[in-house]
């Protein structure tokens, strides 16, 4: 099919292609995009996030149950600065436990939000977080273990934001909902009255559910109203399972400012950009010319099936890694519609795009204390040593067992390896270096800090402990495809 008819079809009917499965009722045509609110939780007596019922209209037809933080659907921004004391109130209106996980925060291990910390029906969480982190763009969700996946599912999450008032970077698009543009991308299926659909079987779990319908901050294949010139995209994968390959229609390039720590040294020029499960990314285009512009996405190329017939193809066939190779090796076969961007507001003044950028996490240099390896198994070689199709290290989740203990201060060299497809790995409380993929090493000026990396093969990465986690509340180590970390894919340890 033309590359040009395929994405007009796609602006219509959103149904991703190669799916089992589209939509059973129309999209909801012609939305705007939104632009969630702030809630300032630094020094602010009113930070309260409620997790609430609520009815949202996805597509015509009917409404879908969903959740939400004191909204029907996702939350709102929550911003807090670095130096200060974020204190956000957590209250649960809901029938079932539900935690909120600060996602990326580096913060200690007793008020993380992992599943120990489960808030019962009616109850209140009042956390204090110390925030000493540099600027970046995290994320918050509900954590309960066997839960994970449906109740962000259903909207239990939302974007969150570090401010360092220390680290200037003047003329970097900073207008929000004008030239500073958050962007929460989930893939969702519903049914014929419109209904949210989240129905497991095992082909699904070991997969991870992925859905037919693309939303971007809780709208189907919205059009945002922004600036006519350099606009900065905060681009946040909230999807349970899908991998994006994002790329403009047209063919322009862009660069990216930030990974999910922080700020890059300096901005990196890309044509695309692979975005895993959790994983952030920040970046600048220019759109001064006037045009509309449609973001895409490629098929997302992961599955059991494809890791049987050899690891580390998934990101070369995707996209040729994120490393410093070639991202042209890309086609645009079957690409679908994610996000339209329409430059009719003028453009704030001041901007500029700086050659280097400053605040930035710095790379993990120390020589590492010990090596450990971190096995995600999936199928046979899992239920050799668990009896679960999902685990790590032969082991499925434990929420009594305690897979490791390391200590503040300390460095270790985790060897990461993935089992049958690539999975999104995610360490909780800190950030990481990566130093390899596959045997090839990797600059940080490519990926930065990361708390998220997607394995495909194996990877290095150099882990530093900052924060205590003790074993009432130890953090975790785990697949962020959801449907892995709830089948058991998951450990957690301690920093004492």
């Amino acid at each position: 099919m033309d590359r040009r008819r395929f994405l007009t079809l796609a602006a219509t009917t959103l149904a991703i292609p190669g799916l089992i499965g589209r939509a059973n009722a129309s999209p909801v045509a012609g939305q705007s995009l939104p632009i969630p609110d702030i809630l300032d939780v630094t020094g602010s007596a009113d930070a309260v996030l409620e997790a609430i019922q609520g009815t949202t209209a996805f597509v015509d037809g009917g409404a879908a149950r969903t959740t939400g933080y004191s909204q029907s659907y996702l939350g709102p921004v929550l911003r807090m600065r670095r130096g200060e004391i974020a204190r956000p109130v957590v209250r649960n209106r809901l029938d079932s436990p539900v935690t909120a996980h600060w996602h990326g925060a580096h913060v200690a291990g007793a008020v993380d939000g992992g599943p120990q910390l489960a808030i019962a029906s009616g109850g209140t969480w009042a956390p204090e977080l110390e925030i000493d982190q540099p600027a970046a763009t995290l994320w918050y969700h509900s954590h309960i273990h066997g839960q994970t996946g449906r109740q962000v599912y259903h909207g239990l999450a939302g974007m969150m934001i570090v401010e360092d008032p220390g680290a200037k970077n003047p003329g970097l698009p900073s207008e929000w909902g004008v030239d500073d543009i958050p962007v929460i991308i989930q893939d969702r299926r519903f049914g014929r009255g419109g209904e949210l659909a989240y129905d497991l079987d095992m082909p699904t779990v070991m997969h991870g559910f992925q859905g037919d319908t693309i939303l971007v901050n809780g709208a189907v294949q919205p059009n945002a109203s922004v600036a006519r010139g350099l606009v900065r995209l905060r681009l946040l994968n909230g999807s349970n399972a899908r991998i994006y390959t994002l790329k403009f229609e047209d063919g322009r390039g862009f660069h990216q400012i930030a990974s999910d720590g922080g700020f890059l040294p300096a901005p990196v020029a890309r044509d695309s950009l692979v975005l895993a499960p959790a994983e952030r990314a920040e970046i600048v285009m220019d759109l001064s010319d006037g045009a509309t512009v449609r973001m895409v996405s490629l098929p997302d190329a992961n599955s059991p099936m494809e890791g049987m017939m050899g690891g580390g193809g998934m990101m070369q066939r995707m996209m040729g890694g994120m490393d410093g190779t070639d991202p042209e090796a890309v086609t645009d076969e079957g690409a679908f519609a994610v996000l339209s961007l329409t430059p009719d507001r003028p453009a704030p003044a001041s901007q500029a795009l700086p050659r280097v950028l400053a605040g930035g996490p710095a790379p993990i240099t120390a020589e590492p204390v010990r090596r450990r390896r971190i096995d995600l198994q999936m199928g046979p070689m899992a239920m050799r040593g668990a009896g679960n199709p999902l685990a790590i290290n032969g082991q499925s989740y434990d929420m009594g067992r305690i897979d490791f203990e390391t200590r503040r201060g300390e460095v270790e060299l985790w060897e990461v390896s993935s089992d049958m497809m690539a999975h999104p790995f995610h360490v909780h409380g800190t950030a990481f270096t990566v130093l390899s993929r596959n045997g090839r090493s990797v600059p940080f000026e490519q990926l930065g800090a990361k708390d998220i990396l997607l394995v495909d093969g194996k990877a290095e990465i150099l882990v530093e402990f900052r924060k205590p986690a003790d074993r009432a509340a130890p953090y975790m180590f785990h697949c962020h495809i959801l449907e892995h970390e709830d089948g058991g894919m998951m450990g957690q340890f301690t920093v004492a």
